[in-house]
C-alpha cells in the first residue's frame, strides 16, 4: 500500500518483555512476548489490536506503561490523523485503549516519540508542517496538548526523536533535506528552535536517532534520486552541542549506506548503529567511534534481511535486534 509504511514502526518497552509493531494495511498494532534467552517472539493475548486508519509508527513510554500509535489516515482531501493510546498490561503485554483515545492529530502524522521522562510525546505531521506536543497523564496515559502546540515546522517533517537527556528533539525533513533541532522546556514540554536550525542534511533524510550518551545523532538518507542513478543511500552523523543542541557533521559524514536506507537506530551501549536498506533487503551495521562519532562497517555487514526491511530496533539489553 505505502512503500515506507513502518519506517519507525517498531518499539521495545524498557524491560524488553514485549515488542510492538504498527501494521498500516490492516490498521492494527501487533504485540509479542520476547523469549529472553533466544529472542524468539510469541504473540501476546488479543494481538493484533485495532488502531485508527493506516497505523504507521508506534512508541512506548520509558516506564512501559503506555504505547502510542500514529494513524496517518490517507483520504482525499487530506484530513487530520489520530494518535491511539494504550495501557500495557505488565503481565501479558495486552493493550487497552486509554481514556479519550484516539486523539485528533495534524494532517499525515508519520512519527511519534516519547521523551525519556515519560512526561511528553511528540508527533511529526508531514502535510501540516507541524510538530504536535502532548503532556502524558502519568496515571491514565491520556494526552493533552502542551502550550503552543502544534509548533510550526515549515520543513515537511517526517520523523521525530528525543535525545536521551530530554533536552532536545530532532526532526528529519525528508523533502527539504534538512534536520530541525528544538530545545524542550522541561516544565511545559514546549519546543523552541535551537541556534542554526534547520541543519543541512543528506539526500532524503527520513529517520533520525540519537546515541544513548546524547553526543551524536545519526540520520538515514533514503536517496531515492541517487538510487535511480545507480548510487546507494547514505547515513549522516552529527555531533550534538550539549549546551545548545546545535548539530555539526562528524568526520567522514555522510557515510556509505545500502540501497534506500529507511530507518536507523543506535544500540543501548552506544557502540553500534543499525540501518535498514529497503531496496537491497539488507541491514547495515556500523561501529561508532566514541570520540569522533564516525561510522565504520562491522564485519559481515550488510546482513541479508527479509523483503523490504523498513524499521529496526535493538532491545535494551543489546542482545537482540
Amino acid at each position: 500500500m505505502f512503500a515506507i509504511a513502518a519506517i519507525i514502526g517498531l518499539a521495545w518497552p524498557l524491560q524488553a518483555q514485549f515488542v510492538y509493531v504498527a501494521n498500516d494495511v490492516d490498521n492494527t498494532v501487533s504485540g509479542y512476548a520476547i523469549d529472553r534467552k533466544t529472542g524468539a517472539l510469541k504473540p501476546v493475548p488479543g494481538s493484533p489490536f485495532a488502531t485508527g486508519s493506516v497505523a504507521f509508527t508506534v512508541a512506548v513510554d520509558p516506564t512501559a506503561q503506555f504505547a502510542y500509535v500514529v494513524n496517518v489516515s490517507f483520504v482525499n482531501p487530506p484530513s487530520p490523523g489520530t494518535v491511539s493510546g494504550y495501557s500495557i498490561d505488565r503481565k501479558t503485554g495486552a493493550l487497552t485503549p486509554v481514556p479519550g483515545s484516539p486523539f485528533v492529530e495534524g494532517v499525515w502524522p508519520f512519527s511519534v516519540a516519547v521523551d525519556p521522562t515519560g512526561q511528553f510525546a511528540y508527533v511529526a505531521n508531514l502535510f501540516s508542517n507541524t510538530i504536535s506536543g502532548y503532556a502524558i497523564d502519568g496515571k491514565t496515559g491520556a494526552l493533552t496538548p502542551v502550550p503552543g502546540s502544534p509548533f510550526a515546522e515549515g520543513n515537511d517533517p517526517f520523523s521525530v526523536t528525543v535525545d536521551p537527556t530530554g533536552q532536545f528533539a530532532y526532526v528529519a525533513n525528508s523533502l527539504r533535506n534538512t534536520i530541525s533541532g528544538y530545545s524542550i522546556d522541561r516544565k511545559t514540554g514546549a519546543l523552541t528552535p535551537v541556534p542554526g536550525s534547520p541543519f543541512a542534511g543528506g539526500d532524503g533524510p527520513i529517520s533520525v536517532a540519537v546515541d544513548p550518551t546524547g553526543q551524536f545523532a545519526y540520520v538515514a538518507n533514503e536517496s531515492i534520486k541517487n538510487y535511480s542513478a545507480g548510487r546507494p543511500g547514505t547515513v549522516s552523523g552529527y555531533r550534538i552541542d550539549r549546551k545548545t543542541g546545535a548539530l555539526t557533521p562528524v568526520p567522514g559524514s555522510p557515510f556509505a549506506g545500502g540501497d534506500v536506507p529507511r530507518s536507523v537506530t543506535v544500540d543501548p551501549t552506544g557502540q553500534f548503529a543499525y540501518v535498514t536498506n529497503d531496496y537491497s533487503n539488507t541491514i547495515s551495521g556500523y561501529r561508532i567511534d566514541r570520540k569522533t562519532g564516525a561510522l565504520t562497517p562491522v564485519p559481515g555487514s550488510p546482513s541479508v534481511g527479509d523483503g523490504g526491511p523498513l524499521s529496526v530496533a535493538v532491545d535494551p539489553t543489546g542482545q537482540f535486534a
